[in-house]
């Protein structure tokens, strides 16, 4: 017996016969209209049914009865009442019959449907096994739905294998349109599968023979590249940036352009980023500069120490370019003027940037308290923090808390330092973050104050923030030197991190254990550094002298090549760089501007060069270099890659001791292994040759340094004034102070004890008077160091009493020392 829903379907086909019949004969309306309203209404009981429980069964007894066409099954598959599983029971319904066939377009409105629901992908490859049966072709539209069905999902697997699946197919590899791939790769990139995408990327390279796929796409070419930028893979971005140049796979747009020049020369290829950015030019309008290309070339001059070279081309971007900077130029510029002691530059692009309305942000206002606290112009940095808060209205960060409390200790305000740290504390925890708590656990363990340094860990740990490494190293060395073998256990109750601690003591264990082990007697007489040569011999290095090498111009090589240059060029300073780099052999970079970065990951395996730094810091502070030593040849043999880090320290402490050899050593591997130098490898150098009276080689370095791009702090300042200071040459003393005020940097109280030390020991007792009350007058506070420093002053003054007592003017002599030695007591009671 029939079903309610089967005879309400027989009983509307009748009357659609009927309906279509009669409306026909009276002429009132057209057949095809008709029939349309006959279809509606077939579809809608057609819905009916698969509703009702049984779905198709109810459609069985008059199934060869219903007038199946392509049309009424599209419109039965777009019923938004229908789920995706009942459309699909109706499909394959439609499948059984005998006088019905599916087309492209019903598998492709079928394919649609199914990507909109959830676990389709057993459906998706049934459908498709069931078009290959039907000799039915998949359409281009309709695959590149599917990928991004999948890609969406993050079920990449399925989109290979579904993409596996079409390329074998020959019938239907014509859907495979260079379209349906650039959708993948940029899918895959944006979902960071961007192995995924450089496999499917490097595939089509291979099988593009000129009539095949290939990629025509730049935006997804250029997507790939960027994520492999992000992800720091420089092999597999070399290789696609090769590929992409070496065929007629697409030609590099602008945006690429830009793309590469950015990564070569934040992974310091500075000469690819000048050669693109000539080909540029040469290449015509289409691919001309532009601003993101002006900007990205002064960061990675920045980056690379050449900050000299940047804030040229950012005066040619202004001048000749066409171009004007926007907000980002006027942030790279002061970043790369303050972390290089411009700051004086800085300052004046920081000035021009507000008056031509551009408003910093915080990370601008971030950089230039930097640059003026590390310059010793505290005075400075407190007016501009003023500024920033009360006039511009630019709300300071936990980062911009952490700057000025650093600021404050390292220029002798530990008192305010303390201050401002506590009062954060009480507002709020916005105010303070993990990087704010080891600042300060620094400073408590350089005095000493282990105690309290304990306290805060607690607390720290307390208020939820991660005791990372760079705190237990201060701790640790504070311990070690010290002598508090028990606050060790202390540190460790303290910290509950269930990740860190183990490491710590597993590494612990592990490094004394490996220490007290017998070593191979075939070592114990081959030194860990070789070295054919001596400290001595420092021009002699290759990546001090070799000219070729150079990136950055003297004045004089720049006057030459300006003149070589197109006048007609609207970047004359720029082509001179790019023909500069261009016509080398060779072009390495050989200073660096960049930081160590902060350590704070979890995974014991990025522990293994940090941790061995760790232990080295405690060894070498303590003086036992033979300990470091063996240290360091057991974590090399173990494959611990060490860094520009590792090999100053070990470097610094070898000078420290006069074990010259030993520190020319360990220079000429760090250049072999670990490149560029930075400025704490230069301090070692000059210090070095300081300590063995080479005050002339240390200025020549200097000299070097200055031309490769590089520049002072105020560390190699002091550095240098006492090399130069203990060999006589005073008159170069008083240059380089004065070089020193005019580049934007304060002296701070190891400056003046210097400068009061090394004229005194020359006899110049008016000029060390001199430099004491310009200490008195900038506010630099005496330490012990500046006691010592008078004493000896003192007894030059009854020196040179004793030896004026027998000259003609005996009164004026003495005088000439009571005045200086009252200034000298004044000076004393001060401090």
């Amino acid at each position: 017996m029939a079903t309610k829903v089967q005879r309400n379907l027989s009983v509307l086909y009748s009357r659609r016969q009927f309906f279509v019949a009669g409306a026909a004969y009276a002429g009132k309306i057209s057949t095809a209209a008709v029939s349309k309203v006959g279809n509606l209404l077939v579809v809608a009981s057609i819905a009916k049914a698969l509703i009702k429980p049984g779905g198709t069964r109810n459609l069985e007894k008059y199934g060869d009865s219903i007038p199946l066409s392509e049309s009424l099954v599209l419109q039965v598959l777009r019923r938004n009442n229908l789920d995706a599983e009942k459309k699909l029971d109706f499909f394959k319904w439609c499948s059984l019959r005998p006088n019905f066939k599916h087309s492209t377009e019903t598998y492709s409105q079928m394919f649609k449907s199914i990507c909109y629901s959830h676990n389709h992908r057993e459906a998706i490859f049934v459908l498709l096994n069931s078009m290959k049966d039907d000799e039915v072709l998949l359409n281009s539209a309709t695959f590149k739905l599917l990928l991004d069905s999948f890609t969406r999902t993050g079920n990449f697997d399925s989109a290979l294998e579904i993409l596996e699946f079409v390329e074998g197919d020959l019938d239907n590899s014509s859907c495979l349109s260079p379209d349906v791939y650039n959708s993948v790769l940029i899918a895959l990139v944006q979902k960071n599968q961007v192995n995924l995408a450089l496999s499917i990327f490097l595939k089509l390279l291979e099988t593009n023979d000129g009539n095949s796929i290939g990629v025509s796409s730049a935006v997804a070419c250029n997507e790939l590249l960027v994520g492999l930028k992000r992800g720091n893979m420089r092999a597999e971005f070399k290789q696609v940036f090769d590929k992409l140049r070496g065929g007629n796979v697409f030609p590099f747009d602008r945006w690429g352009y830009n793309i590469c020049i950015h990564t070569f020369g934040c992974w310091g290829d500075l000469s690819s980023s000048l050669s693109l950015f000539k080909e540029m030019k040469e290449r015509g309008s289409w691919f001309s500069p532009d601003l993101c290309t002006y900007n990205s070339l002064i960061h990675v001059l920045c980056l690379l120490g050449k900050v000299k070279d940047a804030f040229v081309v950012w005066e040619e971007l202004k001048g000749s370019s066409g171009l004007e900077p926007d907000a980002y130029t006027y942030r790279i510029v002061i970043q790369g003027c303050s972390k290089a002691y411009l700051i004086n530059d800085a300052i004046k692009v920081f000035t021009e940037m507000q008056y031509n309305g551009i408003r910093p942000d915080t990370i601008v206002y971030n950089s230039l308290l930097d640059g003026l606290l590390k310059a010793r112009k505290l005075t400075d940095a407190c007016n501009l923090f003023q500024k920033m808060i009360e006039d511009d209205g630019v709300r300071a960060s936990c980062w911009t808390y952490n700057i000025l409390i650093d600021g404050l200790f390292k220029n002798g305000r530990a008192l305010a330092a303390y201050t401002l740290f506590c009062d954060l504390k009480k507002k709020s925890n916005n105010f303070v973050d993990g990087v704010t708590y080891s600042i300060v656990i620094l400073h408590l363990c350089r005095e000493d104050r282990l105690d309290e340094a304990l306290k805060l860990v607690e607390e720290m740990e307390a208020r939820g923030f991660t005791v990372d490494l760079v705190t237990i190293t201060s701790l640790l060395i504070a311990i070690y030197r010290e002598g508090h073998w028990d606050y060790t256990e202390r540190l460790m109750k303290h910290i509950r991190d269930s990740n860190l601690v183990p490491i710590i003591i597993r590494w612990k264990d592990s490094m004394e254990a490996t220490m007290k082990a017998p070593q191979s007697r075939e070592k114990d007489f081959t030194p860990i550094f070789p070295s054919n040569r001596n400290f001595g011999d420092i021009l002699g290095l290759e990546n001090l002298t070799d000219a070729e090498t150079d990136t950055a111009l003297g004045a004089e090589d720049a006057e030459i090549h300006y003149q070589e240059s197109d006048p007609w060029s609207s970047s004359p300073y720029m082509d001179m760089l790019a023909n500069k780099v261009s016509s080398q052999s060779n072009s390495s970079r050989t200073f660096s501007l960049t930081g160590g970065k902060r350590i704070d990951t979890k995974s014991a395996d990025s522990f293994d060069i940090d941790m061995v730094n760790t232990f080295l810091s405690i060894f070498l502070a303590k003086g036992k270099l033979s300990m470091a030593c063996k240290l360091f040849e057991i974590f090399t043999d173990m494959g611990a890659d060490p860094v520009s880090y590792t090999y100053n320290s070990m470097m610094s402490s070898f000078v420290k001791k006069g074990y010259f050899n030993e520190a020319w050593g360990v220079l000429q591997e760090m250049g072999e292994k670990v490149c560029p130098s930075d400025v704490a490898t230069y301090n070692v150098i000059i210090q070095g040759l300081g300590k063995m009276g080479r005050a002339d080689l240390a200025d020549a370095v200097l000299d070097k340094l200055m031309k490769q791009g590089g520049y002072l702090d105020i560390v190699m300042y002091n550095t240098l004034i006492n090399a130069l200071g203990k060999a006589g040459r005073i008159e170069e003393v008083n240059k380089l102070f004065q070089q020193m005020k005019d580049s934007g940097i304060n002296p701070d109280v190891v400056t003046y004890n210097t400068l009061i030390e090394v004229h005194a020991k020359a006899g110049q007792l008016k000029q060390s008077y001199k430099f004491l009350r310009m200490m008195l007058e900038a506010g630099c506070a005496p330490n012990q160091v500046t006691d010592t420093t008078l004493d000896f002053l003192e007894k030059e003054i009854e020196k040179l009493r004793y030896q004026k007592a027998s000259m003609k003017r005996p009164n004026e002599a003495h005088e000439e020392a009571e005045f200086i030695e009252l200034g000298v007591c004044s000076v004393q009671s001060k401090s």
